[in-house]
């Protein structure tokens, strides 16, 4: 499992959604002047070597024999759409190492249900998987660029996600990433939400087209200690596209934990 590492203090670990890779967070990179980060790849992901199983078991798996290989304690982990299925769903593996969770782009199920009206149909997620295997690039060019909503930020912002986190990257594997669809086809985390006994900051953009921000108001209120910060006018990923104003909110939520 390749991670990178950097800064000292509290350590956050900062985990990324699908298809993508821990080079999504450059823009918190200066963090590291107070706390200690650690990036990790999911399996199959970034430069993180293949597996024969991408399910949320094994990416929590993973996660757990991350933290007590760095002995991390008192942490704050930080989750981006797969990533806060993976948070969620390693709670209970890693409760006594993690001190907070932030759920970034969060939902619970992303497909709907009879008794869940806030996720996607089965429909997408399996039409998704039919043009990642006829183009597989256009695809994943598709859906990364489906993250963001007009206007939500300017042209030099968009030019810098794509310099700082696209290019020089390393393209997911095509089975992990096929494979790792079926998570948002099947999981649902729901009966996870009131066992999570840790603060828990939200942060959802109001306007995701993604996974909706009811998806967030809906865990919002099923977490003991959840606390929902909405970003107006933004997609799935405004720690990219806004990454002063989800800083700062990051930066409160971090003040207010104290030691």
């Amino acid at each position: 499992m390749h991670f990178e590492e950097t800064g000292s203090g509290r350590p956050i670990v900062f985990l990324h959604g699908w298809g993508m890779s821990g080079r999504v967070w450059h823009f918190q990179r200066d963090f590291a002047e107070k706390n200690r980060l650690i990036f990790p790849d999911f399996r199959g992901h970034g430069q993180s070597a293949t597996a024969d199983e991408y399910t949320l078991e094994a990416y929590s798996a993973d996660l757990e024999k991350l933290l007590q290989r760095l002995d991390v304690h008192d942490a704050i982990v930080v989750g981006w759409s797969m990533g806060t299925q993976v948070a969620l769903q390693s709670y209970s593996r890693v409760r006594s190492r993690v001190a907070a969770l932030v759920l970034v782009g969060v939902t619970p199920r992303f497909t709907i249900a009879p008794d869940y009206e806030h996720g996607k149909p089965q429909a997408e997620v399996k039409g998704l998987g039919l043009r990642l295997r006829r183009d597989y690039q256009r695809a994943m060019g598709d859906f990364f660029k489906g993250m963001f909503v007009p206007d939500e930020m300017p042209p030099e912002q968009y030019q810098r996600i794509v310099h700082q986190i696209i290019m020089g990257g390393h393209s997911p594997d095509r089975e992990a990433v096929l494979k790792s669809l079926q998570i948002l086809d099947t999981a649902d985390l729901r009966e996870l939400l009131p066992e999570i006994g840790c603060p828990v900051l939200l942060v959802h953009g109001d306007s995701d087209t993604i996974c909706p921000a009811s998806a967030a108001q809906y865990a919002a209120h099923r977490l003991p200690h959840g606390d929902l910060r909405l970003m107006h006018g933004c997609g799935h990923a405004p720690f990219m596209t806004r990454p002063e104003e989800f800083n700062e909110i990051l930066a409160e939520f971090l003040e207010g934990l104290g030691r």
